[in-house]
């Protein structure tokens, strides 16, 4: 959902003045700000901690993506118009390309919002309706059981890690290699 408003937001002036401000705003918002909110709409429900995951995630990657279009060079704009590049295939083909750097960017960023996201929704929400590691941090708290609490944080460490590494980390190489700009350490 942050791709299409960020694409929105960088090719139209009038959803950059709303939406696109609205997104700077709303993604200063904590997450854990629309547990309440959530909570009234939904209920106790996997629904409400899905709409926190997505209010804490999405800003980022609309905003990730309005930039990364906003510095496309638009020297290569001009070249795929020369050429006769028009419309969609231009945006397509040339702009949104160039942008992934940023998208991807946004997305890792988007990825870690929605994570700690989650752990406050869970915390808030599945209290009575389920489980989860928020869930487990819940009960360490309660029971005073700092062992139980201090593992979690671990796991949601590991987690974020492993996410990084098997997701990300080999998009970010792959695109560094396609562009060029990969470099050996």
């Amino acid at each position: 959902m942050g791709i299409p408003i960020g694409l929105l937001n960088a090719r139209f002036q009038l959803f950059e003045d709303t939406i696109g401000f609205l997104a700077l705003g709303l993604q200063t918002l904590p997450s854990v700000c629309w547990a309440p909110l959530a909570i009234l709409w939904f209920g106790q429900t996997e629904k409400a901690m899905f709409f926190i995951v997505i209010m804490g995630s999405i800003w980022s990657i609309a905003l990730a993506t309005d930039a990364g279009v906003k510095n496309v060079p638009p020297l290569y704009v001009r070249a795929a118009r020369t050429l006769g590049s028009q419309g969609f295939h231009t945006w397509f083909k040339v702009i949104v390309p160039a942008a992934l750097p940023f998208i991807i960017s946004g997305m890792k960023q988007g990825w870690a919002f929605a994570w700690r996201s989650l752990m406050a929704a869970e915390i808030y929400i599945t209290i009575l309706t389920g489980f989860g590691l928020g869930n487990l941090l819940h009960y360490g708290r309660e029971l005073h059981a700092m062992d139980a609490v201090i593992g979690v944080m671990f796991v949601i460490i590991a987690v974020g890690l492993l996410v990084d590494k098997v997701v990300f980390s080999p998009l970010e190489v792959f695109m560094h290699e396609k562009w060029g700009t990969h470099t050996k350490r």
